[in-house]
């Protein structure tokens, strides 16, 4: 890796921190000795930039520092460009307008723009939404009640046709490739349950709040699914 690559990617990774991060582990991401990283933060600084070190503790950018726009290559580009479609043809209108928003940003600040336009319509990268309306609805409303811990009302049709109601702890949303499915904590079987998003009737947000724990949460959910995979979707 060239010098003036490993600077710009070793930037990027002190503009990606909030705390601090060490030299060990600049080297190590960046796959260089630590005397490396130590000459290079000094090459930084010389340059101009802002950068604050604490013997035995780290180094990090100074609060409001700004970086130039980033440039991107054409594998980066293409990997952007893939997730936004990803969120176009899988996810709700409002995600996918924000997907819409975010590449049009990073379109503007490209100081080649045609590079862009050379990569966003290869034919072979394609994404379609086929049934998105279904599998993806009321997913805008369960991401606000899951960022406001807020207790929901189900209305939910299982796969058998056998209908309920029930209070849900919204806990996070999985996409398996077909379907979105709501995690939750079921109030009413007092354990967690998928839901999938097109059997999902009617939704209402009740007035109360819920508050996650080391035994409720989708952190906890995630450590316990590789020890039972049958704990998927509510049939």
């Amino acid at each position: 890796m060239r010098k003036a690559e490993r600077l710009f990617q070793l930037l990027t990774l002190l503009r990606s921190r909030r705390g601090v991060i060490t030299a060990e582990q600049l080297a190590e991401k960046l796959e260089v000795s630590e005397r490396t990283i130590y000459r290079d933060i000094q090459a930084l600084s010389l340059s101009g930039v802002p950068i604050e070190s604490e013997a035995g503790v780290g180094y990090r950018l100074k609060p409001g520092f700004s970086v130039p726009p980033l440039m991107f290559d054409e594998a980066e580009l293409e990997a952007l460009l893939l997730g936004v479609r990803m969120v176009q043809g899988w996810a709700d209108k409002e995600l996918g307008r924000a997907a819409d928003s975010a590449l049009a940003k990073i379109h503007a600040v490209l100081p080649d723009r045609q590079h862009l336009q050379q990569v966003a319509q290869p034919e072979w990268l394609l994404v379609p939404d086929f049934w998105r309306e279904q599998s993806a609805q009321f997913s805008d409303r369960l991401r606000e009640a899951i960022k406001a811990k807020q207790v929901i009302s189900l209305s939910y049709v299982r796969e058998d046709g056998q209908a309920s109601d029930r209070p849900v702890w919204p806990l996070g949303m999985i996409y398996w490739g077909k379907v979105w499915c709501l995690l939750g904590w079921c109030e009413l079987r007092q354990d967690y349950r998928q839901f999938r998003l097109d059997r999902i009737q009617a939704l209402a947000e009740l007035p109360r709040c819920f508050e996650a724990s080391a035994c409720c949460s989708l952190q906890h959910y995630l450590s316990q699914w590789c020890d039972d995979k049958d704990a998927t979707v509510d049939p």
